[in-house]
């Protein structure tokens, strides 16, 4: 993948995600009569400005993409006419102030829970949690797991995919808890494991939860048994035929699909001897594979694909869709759960409970922005539910200069009976800069990182 892969996939979602959090300001604040002066998308040099609306507010994209602002008529900003008074954001009451700033990242929230509740509503393919064989010596060994075991509950809660068994799973090494796995396997026998998650260390930037106690995705062992074969392509020009059984590619003995997969891949336009079994007979043919573009190289391609792939991919894959009312409430809870977790594993990386490499910037998330949508829409959407959730947590963060430091100091604007002092204000902004370009300093670190130990 070349970097317009990963940059125009973030560059989106970055532009949905601010538009959306600025967007909950600007519509709760019209609400409140209150008049707005400018939307802008990022920061700095206005590149493009329009003005429209009753008020002729002005809409303007701006040079700096990472972030953006809604300027609201404000007395402590400029001079406001006597007749527009009324208008000012300052002349609010507190709590019509507080809905304004809570808008934006409401509407982050809101947001997710309307694409999680599309995907379910639509239908989205996710992995089984079939388990493979697990790792020699690790926990799960120990703990009797067995490859082609069905994770049926994980602490007593259903799990229908491979995302939902390492999402309770995080939960429960958050917790340091021992939790109980139901699994089934493909005789149908249930069993019960049990795992003491009490020494896991949560470093998501290295392991998985999974991964670490020896649990591992099941991958079966395809025969190289040919299936369709596209007309026209090198497999069939070559006289192969469905059913066909490759033994070798090119002298060396091919064990299962992905070896010959990986043979023909790495042979764009060159000849290749290819033996196969048919009807307990032996034949010798020579194919050229054809050269492909894909993800900036060069590949090969037969044109055909492996034997029963519908029979196995519903061993690996499962469609999970709710009706409309169930699909709301997956997508509240998921929203909820996202934002809970979020908020717990902040709070263990203070007190030193999770690993800080936790902590991610702008480059590994762009770089999930160009995976994903490599993957396909589906997994671009939960890209971006999972994304609109975190900008929204933290912008409720109690930190000045973002919402939550606002809401804040209306806390303490009621407690006291009064707004808060200019002078402490401004001294929470600086402070709350100072954090701020830390936090996102140590984020870009942490990239980096992983940059260089990939």
């Amino acid at each position: 993948m070349g970097p317009l892969d990963y940059i125009l996939p973030f560059l989106l979602a970055l532009g949905i995600l601010i538009v959306v959090h600025e967007f909950g300001h600007y519509a709760v604040a019209r609400l409140c009569g209150v008049k707005v002066i400018r939307f802008s998308l990022g920061f700095g040099k206005p590149l493009l400005v329009r003005r429209a609306g009753p008020d002729q507010t002005e809409w303007v994209l701006s040079a700096f993409p990472l972030g953006g602002y809604v300027k609201m008529l404000d007395e402590r900003e400029a001079p406001v006419e006597p007749f527009e008074l009324h208008r000012a954001f300052n002349r609010q009451s507190v709590w019509r102030r507080i809905a304004i700033v809570a808008a934006g990242p409401l509407a982050n929230f809101v947001l997710a829970i309307a694409l999680y509740w599309g995907l379910y509503t639509g239908g989205v393919e996710e992995l089984r949690p079939r388990l493979g064989a697990p790792e020699a010596g690790s926990l799960a060994e120990h703990a009797g797991f067995a490859q082609g075991e069905l994770v049926r509950k994980v602490a007593g809660r259903e799990v229908e995919t491979w995302q939902d068994f390492r999402w309770v799973l995080l939960n429960q090494a958050l917790e340091r808890q021992v939790v109980v796995i139901e699994t089934i396997n493909p005789a149908g026998e249930v069993a019960l494991r049990r795992l003491d998650l009490a020494a896991t260390v949560v470093d998501q930037g290295e392991k998985d939860v999974a991964h670490q106690v020896g649990l591992t995705l099941y991958r079966p062992r395809v025969p190289a048994v040919l299936g369709r074969l596209v007309s026209g392509g090198a497999a069939e020009a070559a006289g192969l035929r469905a059913g066909d059984k490759v033994l070798r590619v090119g002298g060396v003995e091919v064990d299962d699909w992905s070896d010959l997969v990986s043979a023909v891949r790495d042979s764009p336009g060159r000849p290749l001897e290819l033996e196969a079994l048919r009807g307990g007979a032996s034949l010798v043919v020579q194919i050229v594979p054809g050269a492909v573009e894909e993800g900036g190289r060069t590949i090969g391609r037969i044109g055909v694909a492996v034997a029963d792939a519908d029979i196995r991919r519903d061993l690996m894959f499962v469609t999970v869709r709710y009706d409309s009312l169930d699909a709301l409430g997956k997508g509240l809870r998921q929203t909820w759960e996202t934002s809970a977790l979020s908020l717990s594993v902040m709070g263990r990386m203070i007190i030193g409970e999770v690993s800080v490499k936790n902590l991610s910037g702008p480059v590994t998330i762009a770089d999930f922005a160009g995976q994903s949508a490599r993957m396909g829409w589906s997994h671009y959407i939960k890209f971006l539910a999972l994304i609109s959730i975190s900008l929204g947590v933290l912008n409720l963060l109690p930190v000045p200069v973002l919402d939550g430091g606002h809401l804040l100091y209306y806390v303490i604007e009621i407690i006291k009976g009064g707004p808060v002092s200019e002078r402490v204000m401004e001294i929470g902004q600086q402070i709350g800069m100072v954090l701020l370009a830390a936090l996102m300093a140590f984020a870009f670190y942490n990239d980096i990182n992983r940059l260089v130990a990939s």
